[in-house]
């Protein structure tokens, strides 16, 4: 487990929604089939939060004969279901258990990297906050790839049209009838609220929402909105592709690892997976769609032999195309726990998460550069733990670097699909990033120990009132990961771009790229809802190629 964690957790026994949603589980794990076909129209590899949505997307047309391939297996466990135990997935079977390699820039530590292993990918495992970025993320990418559909206007409206949106109407920005269901979270617990009041009283603005104006100008704090309906979790794959799940021309195949692309020259014709012990290849007449995430998507495309020559000749795999961007461009936002003991036990509400901040780590940027969010549980990493005992009772101001300047790598350890990947993700390496870093933790001690903030802080546990480099030495032990890899086959028109505006690989056929890797740069802010958008832009790009 990346955190050492202590903190109640509450039962799903009693919810009838939850013994539905339980059923509904059985029946998806009922449907998967022992066959599988030879020959499909798509083959999408992935069922998180892009690829739910791609295979949802092309599913509405029943003429159309989909094969989803998602290497984890079913989401019908109270893990996932109930939203206040989303950290207990990670260190489990519903993760990759990916690990870094050590680092200097963290006294030498080395960090789990956790990505999601199951039907729903992150959407099935996170903390289910819905941040869509900001304004001038989306018209950056949008000028990376002279296309104005990724711009923030365009995108503002594919938002409207994926949300159904409960709260405070805001028609030009918000969407109601969409797939996920999204409020801000009801019933906040009072510390939710008392982190709000307290960042106003240290001069943060705050907001209805995250996802409206704060967004589009220079942050604000505001409740967390979250995909969670009636005390269940809504995931991607909830959302867009259960409701086919059964159809005759959907086909979701679990325990399905993607282990190559099968090519004709450099024409993807299908796709080689390995399940129950044996190997298959099927074939897809029009294309095939890699959505396993920023550390399976460059690998599969190494192992396929279209990475960077010389990499793939290291490792005696052919060179079938040349992309020296494949795997580079290693983008996450890293997690700096700083946590306060509470004065009596503290249930958490919700996804344990319930209120966030975006700022300004300096007054002359016109974007934030950090995060905070509230997590109603402690939570650390093992090094500050056997500093720091964590006591029973407490909470989590968990600060980020939105947009960091340190760039990592994914790697092959080996040709083969079961050798390893080799990740150096290079956490904190620039020293911007560090002076962020001590921002955020210096924000997140003002905020906490604000007067609204102080009936439930009996004590702060960490960092307490360092200095100087003892302060840097506490963010190296205490970084982790959020979770938000992105960034490792970007789009663009660079030479180390790999794939284009449309999502198409450069210099291959029938193949296309939707998750987070295709990000030139990561999100401000939590990035499910964006993958979710990347799944809605290839979707819509694949029906007009086609004419489906």
């Amino acid at each position: 487990m990346p955190w050492c964690v202590s903190c109640p957790v509450g039962s799903s026994t009693s919810n009838p929604q939850k013994s539905r949603l339980n059923d509904a589980g059985n029946r998806i794990e009922q449907s998967m089939p022992t066959d599988i076909a030879t020959a499909y129209d798509f083959i999408v590899c992935g069922s998180g939060s892009s690829g739910s949505v791609v295979a949802g997307r092309l599913a509405e047309n029943p003429a159309v004969r989909i094969l989803v391939l998602e290497a984890g297996g079913s989401d019908d466990v109270p893990q996932v279901m109930d939203p206040g135990q989303w950290f207990l997935n990670y260190g489990s079977e519903r993760e990759w258990g990916f690990v870094a390699e050590r680092s200097a820039s963290l006294n030498g530590r080395s960090v789990p990297q956790p990505m999601a292993r199951i039907l729903g990918g992150g959407s099935s495992i996170n903390a289910m906050a819905w941040a869509r970025g900001h304004r001038s993320d989306w018209d950056e990418y949008a000028a990376d790839v002279d296309d104005p559909s990724w711009g923030y206007k365009a995108v503002l409206e594919t938002f409207r049209e994926i949300e159904d949106w409960h709260g405070p109407s805001e028609s030009w920005r918000r969407g109601v009838g969409g797939p996920i269901f999204i409020e801000s979270a009801p019933d906040p617990h009072p510390v939710a609220i008392a982190a709000i009041e307290g960042a106003r009283t240290v001069g943060i603005p705050t907001y209805d929402s995250v996802n409206g104006v704060m967004m589009e100008n220079w942050g604000g704090a505001a409740l967390t909105d979250i995909n969670v309906r009636a005390g269940i979790r809504n995931s991607v794959f909830r959302s867009y592709l259960h409701p086919y799940v059964g159809r005759p021309n959907v086909t979701v195949a679990t325990g399905a690892l993607v282990t190559r692309l099968t090519l004709d020259g450099n024409r993807v014709t299908g796709v080689e997976f390995s399940r129950n012990g044996s190997t298959h290849r099927v074939s897809a007449s029009y294309e095939v769609v890699l959505s396993l995430g920023a550390i399976n998507t460059p690998k599969v495309l190494m192992q396929s032999g279209i990475g960077d020559a010389e990499e793939l000749q290291s490792h005696g795999i052919d060179v079938v195309n040349h992309l020296p961007g494949v795997g580079r461009n290693l983008q996450d936002h890293v997690l700096i726990s700083c946590v306060w003991e509470s004065p009596d036990p503290l249930r958490p509400h919700n996804n344990a998460g319930e209120a966030l901040v975006f700022w300004k780590s300096r007054p002359e940027l016109e974007a934030p550069d950090i995060q905070i969010c509230l997590a109603e549980v402690p939570l650390c990493s093992p090094e500050v733990a056997a500093r720091y005992p964590m006591p029973d009772n407490g909470w989590t101001m968990c600060g980020t670097v939105l947009h960091p300047r340190s760039r990592g790598t994914v790697r092959l350890g080996g040709p083969g699909p079961n050798d390893p990947v080799v990740i150096e993700a290079n956490i904190l390496a620039d020293e911007d990033d560090m002076s962020a870093a001590v921002a955020v933790v210096e924000l997140c001690r003002e905020i906490a120990n604000s007067a609204p903030v102080k009936p439930f802080a009996k004590r702060e546990v960490t960092p307490g009132p360092l200095r100087g480099g003892e302060l840097k030495r506490f963010i190296r032990d205490a970084a982790s990961s959020f979770s938000h890899q992105t960034c490792t086959a970007k789009m663009g028109r660079d030479e180390m771009s790999v794939v284009d505006g449309a999502l198409k690989v450069y210099g291959a056929e029938h193949l296309r790229i939707a998750d987070g890797s295709v990000l030139p740069r990561i999100t401000s802010g939590n990035t499910m809802a964006p993958c979710v958008v990347i799944g809605e832009r290839a979707a819509a790009i694949i029906k007009d190629a086609h004419r489906l």
